[in-house]
């Protein structure tokens, strides 16, 4: 949200510096997230002052220059060549100094420096009006009439300020600060300084009229005020300079000087209102009503928007919609350059219809941002009065009629109990009831009774103004005083505490994540972060449903109607983003959820960590040549995490997952705790991913319900390892993890180590057979292995071998 200084010194004249005001507002919880400052004139014409011509003579080596000496205020007056035809002596014209920037009205901004032009120096620069950017005409230098003297900066005497902007992050629950008189009920408080309304004593209706527009609140939960004025002899056209400024110093465009004064009334009191075309209300008869399911409508962007039974419109007297209430107006009852009556909307809407209506049309405006967080419905006639006041000086508007406010149930003021020892307790410092019932009256919160409880300490019944929509409870009152008093005033004990409700979880799942994040980040993968929703056609053909999927109800586009039931198509776009822009070798992994529905209609949510690998593992160098990313690369890194989780030694099975062609599902605790392997082709090829990709896909629910945080250290070996090998032929369907788990379960004590270092298939062998040449690593801590040991353990093994594998062993 923005906020023009200039804009806010009309509503609480003060001379604190912009800085000191953010600082104090920021203090208060509207936080400035920063500071612009604008000029009317780029540049603010700095460097450039009154002068006077005190001599002109033609250049002697020029026909068109003249050679002046200008008096600027200085001790000693200036020579300056002047081009113009029409500088003369005694007169007063405006004077770029040197190192004064200029920014002419067109082309680029050029810096006065002292120089000399046809052999004689010149110590500035003479002005005409498109030199400093203050019209476009070029037929000569400026002629003044002024009595003010040399020297006076040129800004002054063309009263050209600059205004400094406050861009405020203001957080959903302080909507009575969104505009400018409530960040200048704001300053009130902090500055002990008056503060007030724009004047509409000058407003006048006559007291009856022969045709007016009658209203007619159909839903008054919905709509509980709406007033509106009807005017005529209404000229449209563009709005004055100051109006244009006042809008563009807060980022917006003006449009035409009836459209310009709502936006104006919105961003200065926080009431938002609506003109329409009188001519097009039907009728002359306003209902303020639910739309009928299905029935279109035309919003002032073109867009056709089917209607819900829960939209609030404000409809002609045939039920017609003329605008969406709160948050868009209708194309055909607008204001064009035709208009010459309007009727002016000022209401207060239920802050749920609107956002409802916002979020189902998926519609943002200027109006909905405050109706639906909730505004004043006191402001709704003085809005309404202040527009029709700017519309009769800027537009030449009659009032045509009486107002008409329909207001059917008065909305009161929220009544808060506050114990003045509780503010002590929540505030951690003791605050003078003086004090606090300053900052209340300063706040329009009002003391309407003060009371003894039954054990003598005072407590007061305070009556909260409507614009106040956060202020129900006595918590929240507190915090308001808090705001108020300010943050930095509570004195700091030297023994600070805090308490809470929750133990701290232990081990801390954030922290593991992060230690496993740091793990991968150091072996070179780079951590993603993408869309929970995607596209159902990756998950099923077109004409047919899958009911285990999470579908949105209310959805922006078609590719994005469901929340993902895995990580990978989003990981795969990813992907495909950067191969398409030659960023080919990847290594990435991702936290993420994902979401399933279950077969009685409950949802069921769940963490997972993937892992992508793809292309090359390093570039091409002088000393070796790239290499392709394998499964094994991909494997070592899951094998990593698993241990640093407490898992170092799952076990292992052919892999069945929907979208993988082959590879393996890792095991701990005769749990599938990953799923590892090529992504299949299909998938790519419906992603649009043009080279392979590894993926693998960890439980991390399940690791972190099991994972093991114990260190348990052991010293290192004194005696020495003995390896053997065996070459053992076995059945094709026989894996190396069978043959690994054959091995540990015949040798607990000094097997160390089983590895596979050659894999051979060949005719020799015989049909399905296959060999493996697998290395055994042996050591005992206690003693060094004796041959006859290590015979020993060799022959169980072999032995283990042929009979639950069917090995043969070459020799």
């Amino acid at each position: 949200m923005k906020i023009s200084l200039d804009w806010l010194r009309t509503l609480i004249p003060t001379d604190k510096p912009a800085e000191e005001i953010g600082q104090l507002l920021t203090g208060s919880g509207l936080e400035v997230e920063g500071i612009e400052e604008l000029e009317s004139v780029p540049g603010g014409l700095r460097g450039v002052v009154l002068g006077t011509v005190l001599t002109c003579e033609k250049h002697p080596d020029a026909d068109k220059l003249s050679l002046t000496t200008v008096d600027v205020g200085d001790a000693t007056p200036r020579q300056i060549v002047c081009g113009a035809a029409n500088v003369r002596a005694d007169l007063k014209v405006v004077v770029a100094l040197e190192g004064a920037t200029l920014y002419p009205t067109q082309g680029e901004p050029f810096k006065i420096k002292k120089s000399k032009i046809r052999g004689a120096a010149s110590e500035g620069m003479i002005c005409a009006e498109d030199e400093i950017g203050l019209g476009t005409s070029h037929a000569g230098i400026m002629e003044l009439d002024t009595d003010l003297p040399n020297g006076t900066p040129a800004a002054e005497y063309f009263g050209l300020g600059s205004d400094s902007v406050f861009e405020i992050g203001l957080t959903p629950n302080r909507a009575d600060a969104a505009s400018h008189y409530g960040v200048a009920r704001e300053l009130r408080a902090l500055l002990r300084q008056p503060c007030h309304l724009p004047d509409i004593s000058g407003f006048h209706a006559p007291q009856e009229a022969t045709r007016n527009i009658s209203v007619t609140i159909e839903d008054a939960e919905a709509a509980p005020r709406y007033a509106g004025l009807l005017l005529e002899n209404v000229q449209v056209g563009p709005s004055p300079e100051w109006l244009q400024r006042r809008l563009r110093s807060i980022g917006l465009s003006p449009i035409n000087n009836v459209v310009d004064i709502t936006n104006f009334v919105l961003h200065e009191l926080g009431q938002p209102l609506h003109a329409f075309d009188a001519d097009q209300i039907t009728g002359n008869h306003i209902r303020v009503k639910r739309a009928e399911a299905g029935e279109t409508f035309v919003t002032l962007d073109g867009v056709e928007r089917a209607l819900r039974a829960e939209d609030l419109v404000i409809a002609d007297a045939n039920g017609t919609p003329m605008a969406l209430a709160g948050v868009f107006g209708g194309k055909t009852s607008g204001v064009s350059d035709a208009t010459t009556r309007v009727f002016l909307e000022s209401a207060y809407f239920a802050p749920a219809v609107v956002r409802k209506t916002g979020q189902t049309h998926q519609l943002k405006t200027d109006a909905s941002f405050r109706f639906e967080r909730g505004t004043d419905p006191h402001m709704v006639p003085v809005a309404l009065k202040r527009a029709a006041l700017l519309l009769q000086e800027i537009a030449g508007a009659t009032v045509a009629a009486p107002v008409v406010d329909e207001y059917p149930t008065h909305i009161s003021n929220t009544l808060v109990r506050l114990r003045l020892p509780r503010v002590e307790k929540l505030v951690g410092q003791f605050i003078a009831p003086e004090r606090i019932r300053q900052i209340l009256t300063d706040l329009d919160i009002l003391i309407s009774e003060e009371l003894t409880d039954e054990t003598g300490h005072a407590e007061w019944i305070l009556s909260v103004p409507p614009h106040k929509v956060d202020v129900t409870r006595e918590a929240d009152v507190i915090e308001e005083i808090l705001r108020i008093y300010g943050y930095n005033h509570v004195a700091l004990r030297p023994h600070n505490s805090a308490s809470y409700l929750a133990k701290f979880p232990n081990p801390d799942p954030e922290v593991i994540r992060q230690n496993t994040a740091r793990l991968l980040s150091g072996q070179g993968f780079l951590e993603i972060i993408t869309n929970s929703i995607t596209n159902s056609l990756y998950f099923e053909k077109e004409g047919e449903t899958d009911a285990t999927l999470v579908r949105l109800l209310n959805f922006n586009s078609a590719e994005l109607n469901v929340l993902r039931p895995t990580l990978l198509h989003s990981g795969l776009e990813v992907v495909r983003h950067n191969v398409n822009r030659r960023q080919r070798d990847l290594k990435l992994y991702e936290f993420g959820k994902t979401y399933h529905q279950k077969a009685d209609g409950q949802y069921e949510e769940k963490n997972k960590l993937v892992i992508y690998l793809t292309g090359n593992t390093a570039a091409e160098t002088w000393q070796q040549k790239s290499e392709k990313a394998t499964y094994h690369q991909l494997a070592g890194a899951v094998q990593q995490v698993l241990a640093s989780l407490g898992f170092p030694a799952p076990t292992s099975q052919p892999v069945q997952h929907p979208y993988l062609a082959g590879g393996l599902t890792l095991l701990a605790q005769n749990q599938p705790v990953a799923q590892l392997g090529a992504v299949s082709g299909v998938v790519l090829k419906k992603l649009d991913v043009s080279q392979p990709v590894w993926y693998a896909e960890l439980d991390w629910d399940w690791l972190m319900r099991k994972y093991k945080n114990s260190l348990v250290a052991r010293e290192l070996p004194k005696f020495p390892e003995v390896r053997r090998d065996l070459s053992l032929v076995v059945d094709k369907t026989i894996t190396f993890d069978q043959l690994q788990q054959i091995a540990r379960r015949t040798e607990k004590k000094l097997l160390q180590q089983v590895n596979v270092f050659d894999v051979y298939e060949g005719d020799n062998l015989g049909a399905g057979k296959k060999s493996y040449s697998v290395s055994f690593l042996l050591q005992d801590p206690t003693q060094t292995l004796t041959d006859q040991a290590i015979d020993g353990v060799m022959q169980r093994l072999i032995q283990q071998f042929e009979q639950q594998a069917g090995a043969l062993i070459r020799k």
